[in-house]
């Protein structure tokens, strides 16, 4: 039987403290409780001294609820901590198409802007085009960052990124949008726009009938006119999702992949392991959520399930004997899990680790949040 790999241990809090972080990434496929523990970073780093603000993508909107806020939009709102905070937290949800909304007002004219804000294109590329939210959460971070090495608002921000059942889509997005945005086939729709006649080739003729067909001429018009009015912008979009990008890869960031101690969310774990590895991002370490914990030292599950069976021999009503095998049951998801979380380990040995246990219940208030940061910490009492 080969010896448990000896996994390094997740500093939380010293990553918190390092006046270096600017930026930590909470990354991981949906589920595994990605929200909470960036929110309960962020309580957990206000508490102790930072000027912190947490972006969350969360369609169920509980972040707001639990950090005592009645809404959360696109606009940082102060969270009420307590008079304990050496810190101070303000917190928001992403809005996709107002983000879009103020790139393109940052950078059009008020006419030019007003023109594309209006057309039917925008409105549903802006809404619902696939990769316009990734795009914009990165988007929304450049922002934040921005303005806050301008006034010093903010010496923290920490990212709740979308949640995709494709890893690490968000950092795909920004390439894939730019690149539509001023690809070859937004060209070709761009080009009766733009300057003579004699510009429609007899071949751009044949496609654009084509395309009058599919989509219908009036789609087809408003997408012309949107390529033509953003035009101006194209570049823009790309030059800022490359500063983002590079953003992302500079030291005072860091990656942290959350997990569930589940066969299918560590190897997703696994991957988005390998591809930050890949692109270079600077990963801090794995956070496994919600890990089974059994009530002490004490019978293997092979003891406790032996005793049970004597005790519930004689005496089938045995409270006793239904308590050794809810233990047995428990000891036998511990080993399973930490089995996992070995196999994870010795794939990727360098990879830093902190295990939290599952809560009894529900994160649905700041001090569920704290309690979340002091387990993420590894301790039970206040840093």
């Amino acid at each position: 039987m080969s010896a448990p790999v000896s996994v390094p241990v997740l500093d939380v809090d010293a990553l918190l403290d390092e006046p270096h972080t600017g930026i930590i990434v909470c990354c991981g496929s949906g589920g595994v409780g990605k929200t909470t523990t960036s929110a309960a970073l962020a309580v957990r780093a206000a508490m102790r001294g930072r000027k912190v603000v947490v972006l969350t993508i969360d369609p169920a909107r509980r972040l707001a609820q639990s950090m005592g806020i009645e809404k959360l939009d696109n606009t940082p709102r102060p969270v009420p901590l307590s008079d304990e905070a050496k810190g101070s937290l303000d917190a928001m949800m992403l809005d996709m198409k107002r983000t879009f909304d103020e790139v393109v007002t940052s950078q059009a004219t008020p006419e030019k802007a007003q023109q594309i804000l209006d057309n039917p294109f925008y409105v549903a590329l802006s809404s619902s085009f696939a990769g316009t939210q990734e795009y914009m959460a990165m988007e929304k971070l450049g922002q934040i960052h921005r303005q806050a090495q301008v006034d010093d608002s903010y010496d923290l921000i920490v990212v709740d990124t979308p949640p995709s059942r494709s890893a690490l889509d968000f950092l795909d997005a920004p390439e894939r949008l730019s690149s539509f945005l001023d690809g070859r086939f937004i060209r070709l729709l761009l080009m009766p726009a733009r300057g003579p006649a004699r510009l429609m080739t007899a071949g751009v003729g044949l496609v654009t009938n084509a395309l009058t067909k599919i989509l219908g001429a009036q789609v087809l018009r408003d997408v012309q006119t949107f390529v033509a009015a953003l035009d101006t912008l194209f570049g823009g979009f790309r030059q800022r999702a490359q500063k983002t990008f590079e953003l992302l890869q500079a030291d005072g960031t860091a990656f942290l992949v959350v997990a569930a101690p589940e066969p299918d969310a560590l190897r997703e774990a696994a991957y988005f392991v390998e591809r930050l590895s890949d692109e270079e991002m600077p990963l801090a370490g794995l956070v496994v959520n919600r890990a089974s914990t059994t009530s002490g030292e004490g019978l293997s599950a092979e003891e406790a399930t032996a005793a049970a069976d004597r005790l519930l021999r004689t005496d089938p009503a045995s409270l006793t004997g239904g308590l050794l095998r809810v233990h047995a049951d428990r000891a036998r998801m511990v080993a399973r899990e930490a089995r996992l979380r070995e196999r994870f380990a010795a794939a990727h040995p360098r990879v830093p680790t902190v295990v939290v246990p599952a809560l009894a219940g529900d994160v649905h208030d700041l001090d569920g949040l704290r309690e979340v940061g002091r387990l993420l910490a590894g301790t039970h009492l206040d840093g």
